[in-house]
Order: C-alpha cells, then sequence, then structure tokens
C-alpha cells in the first residue's frame, strides 16, 4: 500500500500468452533415434524497458507518481530524505535527478505536523496551476487523511488549502491514495477508504468521487468499484490508477500488505466509468512474476513514455527491506488488457493450438489437465504471444518426462521451438518422472512488439506440458 509506519495499523508481463484454441489429437508414444539436447541462442535485441534491468532511481521513492510538462517528467513520492514529499525530475522516464527541496514545505493545519506519516501524493496540472492531493494524519479524526494543496509550479511550492482534509470518512478508517482521473470533461479523484487500519477489520473500498476542476472541492458523492474479495488480495486493496485503453475502463490497484514480499499489483477492468469492474483472475505484477528482480511491485502509476508508449512505474523493496526504490516497464494493452515487459504470466497448454498430441487429466498440474502424446514428428503446442515491446525476452516451460532410453535408464527429453514460424533452437528437459512438473531454467526469445507465436514440436523422447510463462 502506501504507508510507511503503523499510525493506525498496517496495510499492505513483458507480456501475456494467448491461447489459441485447437482441436487436441491423441497418438501413441513412439520411441526416438537419440537425444538430441541443446539450448537457443541468445538474440540481440533493442533496447527496452524492463524491471529487470534494475531500478531507475535506486532511492527510497515509495508510491510514484508522474506527471509530465512539456519535455521534463516530474516524480513525486512518500516522504523521505527529510522532506514530506520527495521530488525528481526526468526527459528519459530513466534517468533522474531527485530535487533536494521539499515540495510540500508545510502541511494543512488539520494535519498531524509528522513527517512520517505523509504519504501517496497525486499531482495533476489544473490549467492555472498544479493541484497535489497527499495523505497525512487528521486530527480531529485520528485517521490518514487526504488533503488538498496548490502551486504555480511542478517544482512548488505547494501550499496547503482549506480548513480541513478533502477526504476523511473517520468510521471507515480514514481514506488515502487519492489518484485522479479525468473524462468527458469532468474531474474525478479514486481513493481507498483505510478500512483495514486502526483494528477495525473493515473492507478496503477503491472509490471514485467528482472534483471540481481543480480537486480542491468534491461535487458529487462516491462511487464504490472494488473491494478486497480474491485470496492472493489479502485483508486490503489500495493505490488505485485508472486509465481507458483499447475502448475499456482498466483500474490497477495494489494489494496486500506493503512490507514485503507479498505487495502485488492487480488490475480490473469495465465497459462503464463507474463499473462493474472484472477482475483478472490473478495479479499483474508479483515478486515471484519478476522472478524475484523486483520485491513487492506496488504504488504503480501509468504514463506515456517520451515515444508516445505507456509505461508503468512502481516501487519495489531493496535486498534488506529497508528501501523502496523507483522502477519502469513498458506497458501495452492486448485486448484492453494489460501487459507488463519482465512480468510473468502464466498459461495453460491444454488451452493452446494442439497439434498430434493430447490433452489428458493430469491432477497435479496447473488446472488439472496437460498435453500429452507429442509423440510424432509434426506434434506440437502452439501458443498465440504478446509483447508489450520488441526485444529479448524469457521462455519458461513446465514439464514432466518421464522418458527411459532404449536400456531402461532416465533421460533427457527435448523440444524444438520456433518463433513466428523461424526456429529459435531446442529446449531441454531433464528427467523428472510422469506427473512430476517442473519448470526450465528459461530459454531466449526474440520476440516483436505485438502478436506472435511459439511453438513447442516433437524433438528427442516424450515431455508432456503443462504450461508456459515469458517474461
Amino acid at each position: 500500500m502506501r504507508r510507511r509506519v503503523a499510525a493506525c495499523g498496517l496495510t499492505a508481463a513483458a507480456l501475456i500468452l494467448m491461447p489459441v484454441l485447437g482441436q487436441a489429437q491423441a497418438g501413441p508414444r513412439l520411441p526416438a533415434a537419440a537425444a538430441r539436447v541443446t539450448s537457443a541462442p541468445p538474440a540481440s535485441a533493442p533496447v527496452a524497458a524492463a524491471p529487470a534491468d534494475g531500478p531507475v532511481l535506486d532511492r527510497n521513492f515509495p508510491d510514484p507518481d508522474i506527471v509530465k510538462v512539456g519535455p521534463t517528467y516530474h516524480a513525486y513520492a512518500t516522504n523521505g530524505a527529510g522532506q514530506h514529499i520527495q521530488h525528481a525530475t526526468s526527459t528519459d522516464l530513466t534517468h533522474w535527478r531527485a530535487d533536494t527541496a521539499d515540495v510540500l514545505p508545510a502541511l494543512g493545519a488539520w494535519a498531524v505536523p509528522d513527517r512520517g506519516l505523509v504519504w501517496a501524493p497525486e499531482v495533476y496540472d489544473n490549467g492555472s496551476g498544479f493541484t497535489m492531493h497527499y495523505t497525512a494524519h487528521d486530527r480531529a479524526s485520528d485517521r490518514q487523511c487526504v488533503g488538498v494543496a496548490l502551486a504555480p509550479s511542478p517544482d512548488g511550492p505547494f501550499r496547503p488549502v482549506g480548513d480541513g482534509p478533502l477526504i476523511c470518512p473517520a468510521a471507515e478508517g480514514g481514506a488515502i491514495d487519492a489518484a485522479s482521473y479525468t473524462e468527458a470533461g469532468q474531474r474525478y479523484v479514486l481513493w481507498k477508504n483505510d478500512g483495514n487500519c486502526c483494528g477495525l477489520g473493515a473492507d478496503t473500498w477503491l472509490r471514485l468521487q467528482p472534483t471540481s476542476w481543480d480537486g480542491t472541492r468534491l461535487t458529487g458523492a462516491a462511487t464504490r468499484l472494488v473491494k478486497q474479495d480474491r485470496e492472493w488480495e489479502g485483508p486490503l486493496v489500495e493505490a488505485p490508477t485508472l486509465v481507458r485503453r483499447g475502448g475499456r475502463h482498466v483500474l490497477f490497484y495494489s494489494a496486500h500488505f506493503y512490507s514485503r514480499d507479498q505487495y502485488r499489483t492487480g488490475y480490473a477492468v469495465a465497459e462503464r466509468l463507474t463499473g462493474p469492474y472484472t477482475k483478472a483472475a490473478g495479479p499483474l505484477m508479483t515478486t515471484a512474476g519478476f522472478s524475484g528482480a523486483v520485491r513487492g511491485p506496488g504504488g504503480q502509476d501509468v504514463v506515456t513514455g517520451p515515444d508516445g508508449r505507456d509505461r508503468i512505474v512502481f516501487h519495489g523493496w531493496n535486498a534488506d527491506y529497508t528501501q523502496r526504490f523507483l522502477y519502469a516497464a513498458d506497458l501495452a494493452f492486448a485486448d484492453g488488457r494489460p501487459v507488463v515487459r519482465g512480468s510473468k504470466r502464466f498459461h495453460e497448454a491444454e488451452d493452446a493450438r494442439v497439434g498430434h498430441a493430447v490433452v489428458r487429466d493430469a491432477p497435479l498440474a496447473s488446472g488439472g489437465r496437460a498435453v500429452g502424446g507429442i509423440d510424432h514428428a509434426d506434434s506440437h503446442v502452439e501458443f498465440r504471444v504478446f509483447a508489450a515491446s520488441a526485444g529479448t525476452h524469457t521462455l519458461f516451460v513446465r514439464y514432466g518426462n518421464g522418458s527411459l532410453d532404449g536400456a531402461g535408464a532416465p533421460v533427457a527429453a527435448a523440444h524444438r521451438l520456433t518463433v513466428n514460424g523461424a526456429a529459435a533452437g531446442v529446449v531441454p528437459y531433464p528427467h523428472t518422472g510422469w506427473d512430476r512438473w517442473r519448470s526450465t531454467a528459461g530459454t531466449p526469445l526474440l520476440l516483436r512488439a505485438g502478436w506472435n507465436t511459439v511453438r513447442l514440436a516433437k524433438d528427442a523422447y516424450y515431455a508432456e506440458l503443462d504450461g508456459v510463462d515469458v517474461a
């Protein structure tokens, strides 16, 4: 989430594989003449943004928010470096210069003067200057609440306005994590009621509420969008970010406790601004999804890069969990759903195009099914792969291999790999035994931006497929 200190209580891919449905065909398992196990050679590729490349700002910079003014990107973050709100600038989203001045030098009179309780800024151009929404601790309610400050420049200084907080539902735990959205000439603020704080044990709703154009006044009632209702979300959702892409509203959010690897980013989609919003089956970004290269990815924002393409920016913990660094990754939308470069996404082999092989029940496999009988010269399993940006990605195959050689000894198996119809090497599968599923170490893939076709076909012996990840 967007909090640092337990004042009221704790809070919380590069591409997507899309299946191509086809008719599975069964066939007998035939012996292979010999095992040929090699790996695909690395391929050169243009430089693209992926979190595995490391943070773009390696200092504590949690809950990033970015606004572009002219050629300059202005990033704002939760308290740190002796400042209520941190500020940094960049022209390419990769190289950043941190500001030594506090862009919010004073809090509103309603707020407890505790720098450590100032969180999650949101800044936007209001036409006559710049608005900042920030979270601070309300004296009257003893809750974290959302306040407003204005400045003539994105560099600040932002000066608080109003006699009290803008949003402060004390009975629901207060309000945090404001974010702005504009549609059809109307400005909105998104926010979270902090229901997991203060021992309340209440639901955490992400809400949408109309405001005046400068964000200093609420002009209508709040609409509930989503709350925590998935096991992987833990006790909370927070940090909303709303965009419209491909004719759909896409609501990004963070979930679970912020303090360790379990923090993660999810999303939901809707045809109408006020919903209903349908959540994805699983999270978009996790520690495991980045293979540990980013820990606890969350507090996200979406911004357009210098090349006109979307980026997602977010924070992730350093190795000893003392700082949250700033990361950026390429972002694209496949059929209106987000795809983050570097974030693995698992897809079932049984949902892919299966040729001269068979989908069978496999209780220990993901989804309870797998593809076997990949035993013939023309046997294959083919996936459509959507890449957020062109370049070298990594294929991870979840397989089972119980093959034996002519003497009855365990032996490695392999599949031929092709990408967009071109040979890309061979994926080796060490022996595991049948119905013992394991993931490969990773094979490089050179992908183009957008849709690609990745095929695994019969090579040596008889590995079966549970599914694949690409990152």
